[in-house]
């Protein structure tokens, strides 16, 4: 694999644990394939034998809000694109050449990239790590036909979006399936989400409506703290008078800490079940004494997947000297989606390229995979999780292991 970097931006700014915390909550079977998504041995037709190299874009945050989770995603394509290619960066003899492309979480400059790389004949797109990127990335890919696969952004709308925009992560209905499992039998409980009257709280306020109410049948009300609050204590009683059989907390920014305190005192997460998404790793200290006491719906975390793709992601990473993380898997597994377009499909034709993915099912870094036919949504395995002490000592610890099947996203009709 040869990388280069075409990037301008330069400096990169540091990331509040707590911001990262927040995003991650909510930003979002081929023939004759291996189980494991490694390369196969396809050499002839359809542009899959040759030897000329096949262009990658990754666009993506190494620089801006999420340049932690760009980061992740990064060290895990990495580890993804050696495992997949058997340490020969080939795919069906062809070198996969990576350019990396900075978007510092910005759409315009995501969108100007992209168009650079294509311009330049680049045929497969990928990296995405911000929702709102993505949504601009995946209408630019259909108009040029060209691959696209998004990483960690977590936008329900990507899914059925058009023909040629995948995902390789999870997304945002997964998440709350998962944090519905905590529930139980969902229909006439009372879920009350804990967020910011903010866009980002409206989103999840709107989304667990979707899910657990609509779709499950559950009561579904919302207690909205002013960002700008300092004293959470209010909102934390107005929780528990509404005597919750499930709390969903969302939260972005530097007050979280203070919010996990004032539930905790008020007794909020010993009364009900408290459920809030497991970042990455930077954020374990921050729940404080609260955190033993908080159920963590996770995409994953260091090990969760525990099968031998995992084990080799987890051995790339280190041995790269990088660090695993929540994102690795996203990256991990766009390597692989990238050498079995390739290799099934071809390494000149996009529409070949996305055809062979569609219905493809493979062991990932998380498990059984599977990429749906009709709308590309990305069937995987989610987990659920609690934490074991607190501070630097705070580590996670699997609770419960959900297939696929149980947290799959209604199929949509593909739009384009």
């Amino acid at each position: 694999m040869r990388r280069s970097s075409t990037s301008s931006t330069n400096r990169s700014r540091s990331v509040p644990a707590l911001a990262l915390l927040a995003a991650a909550v909510l930003l979002a079977g081929a023939a004759g394939c291996s189980k494991a998504g490694t390369a196969g041995s396809s050499s002839d037709g359809g542009g899959k034998g040759g030897s000329g190299a096949v262009d990658v874009g990754l666009v993506y945050s190494r620089t801006g809000p999420l340049a932690a989770y760009g980061k992740q995603y990064l060290e895990g394509f990495e580890a993804g694109l050696d495992y997949a290619t058997h340490g020969t960066g080939k795919a069906a003899g062809h070198e996969i050449r990576v350019t990396e492309q900075d978007d510092a979480g910005d759409p315009a400059k995501a969108v100007a990239a992209a168009k650079t790389l294509i311009g330049k004949g680049t045929k497969i797109l990928a990296g995405t790590t911000d929702s709102g990127v993505a949504l601009q990335l995946a209408p630019l890919a259909a108009q040029n036909r060209v691959l696209y696969v998004a990483g960690p952004a977590a936008t329900d709308a990507l899914t059925g979006l058009n023909a040629y925009t995948f995902r390789s992560g999870r997304q945002s209905y997964q998440d709350i399936l998962t944090a519905g499992s905590l529930l139980g039998d969902s229909r006439g409980r009372k879920v009350v989400v804990l967020t910011q009257n903010s866009a980002f709280g409206q989103a999840n306020v709107a989304a667990v409506k979707r899910v657990l109410g609509q779709g499950q049948g559950a009561k579904v009300d919302s207690v909205l703290a002013p960002p700008s609050a300092g004293d959470l204590t209010p909102f934390a009683q107005q929780v528990r008078s509404k005597k919750p059989d499930l709390v969903f907390v969302a939260w972005a920014g530097a007050s979280a800490p203070a919010l996990w305190t004032a539930l905790d005192q008020q007794g909020v997460v010993t009364s009900t079940k408290v459920v809030t998404g497991l970042a990455g790793t930077a954020s374990y200290p921050l729940f404080g004494a609260a955190g033993s006491k908080v159920s963590f719906l996770a995409h994953y975390f260091p090990g969760a997947g525990n099968n031998p793709v995992d084990k080799a992601m987890l051995d790339g990473i280190t041995k790269a000297g990088g660090t695993p993380d929540l994102f690795s898997p996203d990256g991990f597994t766009a390597a692989q989606m990238i050498v079995h377009a390739v290799e099934s499909g071809s390494a000149t034709d996009p529409a070949a390229m996305a055809k062979a993915l569609e219905g493809w099912s493979f062991q990932g870094p998380k498990g059984d995979e599977q990429i749906r036919t009709a709308d590309h949504a990305l069937l995987q395995p989610m987990f659920t999780a609690k934490l074991t002490g607190t501070g630097a000592a705070a580590k996670p610890e699997l609770v419960s292991r959900l297939p696929k099947d149980a947290v799959t996203p209604p199929s949509k009709q593909m739009a384009g």
